[in-house]
């Protein structure tokens, strides 16, 4: 049954308003970057990079039924299907994206340095791989198939008259991002359940992650004074840590407490022995944030392909409720990235805030 003028009215009004929360949700990620050092870790780097992928992402579905209306071959709805076979896609690499890089924290223990020197990689193959096919569709054309990028109803993308080409060259590559991302987090949440003795979850919500590097230098734990050493999250050099002064090692990601004591005097006798070769990696960085970027993304592509599959078994149908699902879940990535952004980066600054207040009163203390 054919949409009615309202119907479609109300399906533009749905993407339009959703949109709209994308790009407030962008430049908030991009402002909260820009301005505070407190959103640099490698995940917020990366969410970073994507941002610019999502504010125009969001441009096109702002669009909405606009570029169809248009009709096929005006540059409104070319333009809205290029940024619709580009962005989208790009969101799901840039998730992939996260999921790698907590593969490489948890099971070949990079830190923020090696992270960054990564990045550029990141940004090379997800631009490459999203940028080649929709350009080339610009310039696809058939007598009687017309132009690759058309009329959807909610918005100019790949026509179904190109139904093959959109699950081989869209959907495809979707599910299967995705499917990579479930098998990363899977062998992750294995990694982690194996090695408990390993990776602990500590009160302040980070894992405290042995290097197994053999170390012959061992900190008491009990003696008559104590001193505080803040190490970098995910620094894998932090060997050594110092007798008599307090000592900070940082740098991008963020820095967590970890207070050890040290002997003062040759008399004192150690009770309890730990090692300084461990590195404590951020719960919520590297792992709850990424899961939820994951999760958001699913109910971002699940509206979006059971609509596709109906239409692939019956060409002639269409749910209007199906199709706002879609038009709404499909133009509020920006925004989800936004909330989980801010909300878990607020959280790693107030405790960080916490943290320089006790490091504070523990230095005034050894001072006195």
């Amino acid at each position: 049954m054919a949409l009615t003028a309202e119907q479609i009215k109300n399906i533009g009004i749905a993407g339009r308003v959703t949109s709209s929360f994308s790009i407030l949700g962008t430049i908030t990620i991009i402002s909260a970057f820009v301005f505070s050092r407190h959103f640099r870790s490698p995940i917020h780097r990366i969410i970073f990079f994507n941002s610019f992928f999502n504010l125009l992402d969001s441009v096109a579905t702002m669009i909405s039924v606009s570029g169809p209306e248009t009709g096929d071959y005006s540059p409104i709805c070319q333009f809205q299907g290029f940024a619709l076979q580009m962005f989208p896609l790009a969101d799901v690499l840039w998730t992939l994206a996260m999921a790698l890089d907590t593969y490489l924290v948890v099971f070949h223990h990079y830190d923020a340095h090696s992270l960054k020197k990564i990045e550029y990689k990141y940004i090379g193959s997800i631009t490459i791989i999203t940028f080649i096919p929709a350009i080339v569709f610009l310039f696809i054309r058939s007598s009687t198939k017309g132009p690759v990028y058309g009329n959807e109803t909610i918005w100019c993308s790949i026509s179904p008259n190109w139904l093959v080409l959109r699950f081989a060259l869209y959907y495809g590559p979707v599910w299967l991002a995705i499917g990579l991302i479930i098998i990363c987090y899977a062998l992750i949440g294995i990694e982690i359940t194996r090695l408990r003795d390993e990776f602990k979850l500590t009160d302040d919500e980070n894992i405290a992650l042995t290097s197994n590097v053999p170390n012959n230098r061992f900190v008491p734990e009990q003696s008559q004074a104590s001193v505080t050493t803040t190490i970098e999250t995910n620094s894998s050099d932090a060997t050594k840590l110092p007798h008599t002064s307090e000592s900070h090692i940082t740098s991008s990601s963020s820095v967590h407490q970890v207070v050890t004591s040290h002997p003062l005097t040759s008399n004192s006798t150690p009770m309890n022995y730990q090692s300084p070769k461990q590195r404590r990696v951020s719960f919520k960085q590297y792992i709850l944030m990424p899961a939820l970027f994951f999760l958001a993304l699913l109910a971002t592509w699940v509206a979006p392909t059971i609509n596709r599959v109906s239409t692939f078994i019956n060409p002639d149908y269409q749910s209007y409720s199906l199709l706002i699902a879609v038009s709404s879940l499909g133009s509020l990535r920006g925004f989800w990235n936004g909330v989980i952004f801010t909300t878990i980066g607020m959280k790693g600054w107030k405790r960080h805030v916490i943290e320089k207040n006790i490091l504070n009163r523990n230095g005034r203390r050894l001072h006195c």
